[in-house]
């Protein structure tokens, strides 16, 4: 009797000691993480979220930040969530156009090509494409032309509700792209770590919208062209279902990191405010291998 006590008594001692060793392990790597933030100025913010054990990783995450293109990813969920409600087919064509208006005074201005990483629309220009098409250049190229004939579709009220029925409550999508007199008011788009985190988390456990427009969602995700910060160190075999977001002082990365063995985490890195891109940048990308080889550790 006494010997089947001892082994049941070592037993949970042991399983104590793992799960406290592991919350030291996602502690230490917060300590590190913020031991590591350039010195420079700017802001970083990180939010990491393993979605097999939970452990979470929250630095600067509530910080309210230029959002630049990540906000297309709620522009693309509301896409989907209107096709899905009936109002349209993502099949539907819709005409190219290069004429917006502003929020401030409902004037009208236009895009520059020379500004937009999504410059192949641009020979559309009085044709139509399909909306999915809009969707896709909007995501994997970064498209503002795509981005602003999409807002204008679906409306920017609209986008910000949904994302506050996901839970995401901060993140703001007041306007299109390149609307300068807006900007000049203050009047911008802005997000947090925290709440980009949280819809990427819904679409990787398939809470938007329905199962199938989050799989199609994350193969758009998945076919990302602009890949120099989450995944510019990982290895071949990991996939990362992401979107990007850069203006002058500002770099963002944010989406989902598919490691080979099946699991995955949510990766959220953000810069504002900062003088040296490079600096910057280096430190994203450092900070996600990091994440990276303490998943596979």
């Amino acid at each position: 009797m006494n010997k089947i006590y001892k082994v049941i008594f070592v037993s949970v001692v042991s399983i104590i000691f793992i799960s406290c060793e592991s919350k030291m392990d996602v502690n230490l790597l917060e300590l590190k993480i913020k031991q590591n933030m350039p010195d420079d100025s700017g802001l970083f913010a990180v939010a990491f979220i393993d979605l097999q054990t939970g452990d979470e990783i929250f630095i600067n995450a509530r910080e309210s930040m230029h959002a630049a293109s990540t906000m297309k990813t709620p522009v693309m969920i509301e896409v989907y969530k209107q096709s899905d409600a009936g109002k349209f087919s993502l099949n539907d064509s819709i005409l190219v156009k290069n004429e917006f208006r502003s929020i401030v005074d409902s004037s009208l201005y236009s895009m520059d090509i020379e500004e937009d990483s999504g410059d192949s629309l641009y020979q559309y220009l009085g044709k139509k494409r399909t909306i999915y098409q809009l969707v896709y250049e909007m995501i994997t190229v970064s498209s503002n032309l795509a981005t602003n004939i999409l807002i204008d579709m679906v409306g920017a009220v609209n986008v910000t509700e949904t994302m506050r029925q996901i839970g995401a409550n901060d993140i703001q999508v007041l306007r299109g792209v390149e609307d300068i007199k807006a900007y000049r008011q203050g009047l911008s788009n802005t997000t947090t770590a925290y709440d980009l985190a949280i819809i990427y988390k819904a679409i990787a456990e398939d809470l938007v919208v329905s199962p199938h427009a989050c799989e199609d969602m994350l193969q758009i995700l998945l076919d990302q062209k602009h890949r120099d910060v989450i995944p510019a160190l990982l290895p071949d075999d990991v996939k990362v279902a992401h979107k990007t977001g850069w203006i002058t002082g500002v770099r963002h990365d944010s989406g989902i990191v598919y490691l080979a063995d099946g699991r995955k985490y949510i990766l959220v890195l953000l810069s504002g405010n900062v003088e040296d891109d490079t600096t910057g940048k280096t430190w994203q990308q450092n900070i996600s291998k990091q994440i990276y080889d303490y998943m596979k550790g």
